[in-house]
């Protein structure tokens, strides 16, 4: 007692910080750092059109881990009687887009609040995840009625996503979903079935024919059957609607594509496959992407000497496109330390949800590794031509508003798993000297 006094008196700071001593710094100063780092790339992008919106990404990002700090300091338990009230915000603010939200970009996903644009869809991330994690936490993921149950829950927020349209953002929602559904012990055979129409219905519904694709949609159809009989009780039943599910779906994901897409999204896809047959419309981001990151070689052109990032060549590069300035002015090497930091952070996610102290704690840590993994994988991915641009932000790095918001609000709910947690399944599974594989099956299998 004596010697808390002392430290007190000597060390006053230790007052001020303690209703935080429990939390994962490394989990905080990682986010913090790529802010900083992104708001320096953003201004290299803005030198000759004289934007601010590095200054911006910068405040946004001081709220944003103000927000964090706080919601660490809250009893995340307290969410588990307010999730219905979440769940309801979340929708109702998604349906009020729909008839006071702004349009740009030829979407409507925006709200103007106080005369800045609110964007529903990036917080509904936070919401979605708080009452998948209530529901899992009071319903175990092991019985089919439960996982009917996350995907009707999920499919209303998703639906009104996708109809404003926003593709991008309802994907990172199935990546969530499909995340927190395995950590709940949910058997995979019935993941792969939840999420078997969507992939029938992107598999027949390719802007091109051949032998060689109909033959793998045909294989596809089989796997699927053959998973259904394995996996589902009744097996004959199963496999027969498992297999008019997909056949259905392929037709509904061609009304889809004809009613639901609109035509730079068509583009998109299209273009992924060959960008250089319309290398000044549609290709044009793409092209240009590839040959800024190219540029950056080894050790990259040096902060703010890219042409391609100073010259504006490639157009929204502060926002889907960064990680583009980041190859070219920092090289391989620069690519290869962001990719590392952003692990870590996936890495300390992990450790969080091993180390929580219930399964609403764990699953939200999930949630929120589910969404960045996602986010990261996408974004990098268009940007070298892997996937087509879908306008998902890099987290902590892109400039968004409402984006950078939701990404240290996610963090702030994981640090207050961390702050209100007493180590034991991670101790448990050290104790026993597991892998960190080992010890990341473990706890999975002890959720029930």
């Amino acid at each position: 007692m004596l010697v808390s006094k002392s430290l007190r008196k000597w060390f006053p700071w230790r007052t001020w910080i303690q209703p935080w001593d429990n939390i994962d710094r490394w989990l905080l100063i990682l986010p913090i750092g790529l802010t900083v780092f992104g708001g320096l790339v953003i201004r290299s992008t803005s030198l000759h059109q004289g934007w601010i919106d590095w200054l911006q990404h910068w405040v946004v990002g001081l709220i944003g881990i103000i927000f964090a700090l706080v919601i660490a300091n809250w009893p995340y338990q307290t969410l588990l009687s307010l999730h219905w009230v979440v769940y309801f915000l979340v929708n109702v603010s998604l349906i009020a887009v729909r008839y006071v939200g702004t349009e740009a970009l030829g979407a409507q996903r925006w709200i103007s609040v106080a005369g800045f644009h609110v964007q529903p869809s990036e917080f509904a991330k936070v919401g979605v995840i708080i009452s998948l994690a209530a529901l899992l936490h009071h319903r175990s993921a092991t019985k089919l009625a439960s996982i009917l149950q996350v995907l009707v829950i999920t499919a209303v927020p998703w639906a009104l996503i996708v109809i404003q349209p926003d593709l991008g953002t309802s994907l990172v929602f199935g990546a969530i979903t499909l995340g927190m559904m395995y950590w709940a012990n949910a058997n995979l055979g019935w993941i792969a079935l939840a999420f078997s129409p969507l992939i029938s219905a992107i598999l027949f519904n390719l802007p091109f024919a051949s032998y060689w694709l109909w033959m793998g949609w045909a294989i596809w159809i089989g796997f699927v059957a053959l998973v259904a009989w394995v996996s589902i009780p009744k097996q004959l039943w199963g496999a027969v609607v498992v297999v008019v599910l997909n056949l259905g779906s392929g037709a509904m994901g061609r009304v889809a594509w004809g009613l639901l897409l609109r035509d730079y999204q068509k583009e998109r896809v299209i273009l992924l496959l060959n960008p250089e047959q319309d290398p000044l419309g549609g290709g044009y981001h793409l092209i240009q992407s590839r040959i800024a990151i190219g540029a950056g070689q080894l050790w990259g052109r040096g902060l703010n000497q890219g042409t391609q990032t100073g010259l504006n060549f490639i157009p929204e590069q502060h926002t889907d496109f960064i990680f583009s300035a980041v190859g070219e002015q920092f090289g391989f090497v620069g690519c290869l330390l962001l990719i590392v930091t952003l692990w870590l952070i996936c890495l300390r996610l992990v450790r969080v949800a091993l180390k929580a102290p219930d399964d609403f704690g764990s699953l939200i840590a999930i949630g929120v590794l589910s969404m960045v993994v996602f986010q990261v994988f996408v974004n990098l991915s268009m940007t070298v031509g892997l996937a087509p641009v879908t306008g998902i932000p890099l987290p902590w790095l892109s400039y968004g508003r409402s984006a950078m918001l939701t990404n240290f609000i996610s963090i702030g709910l994981v640090e207050s798993v961390a702050n209100h947690s007493k180590k034991r399944r991670f101790l448990e599974c050290a104790s026993f000297s597991f892998s960190p594989f080992q010890c990341f099956s473990l706890s999975r299998r002890a959720m029930k």
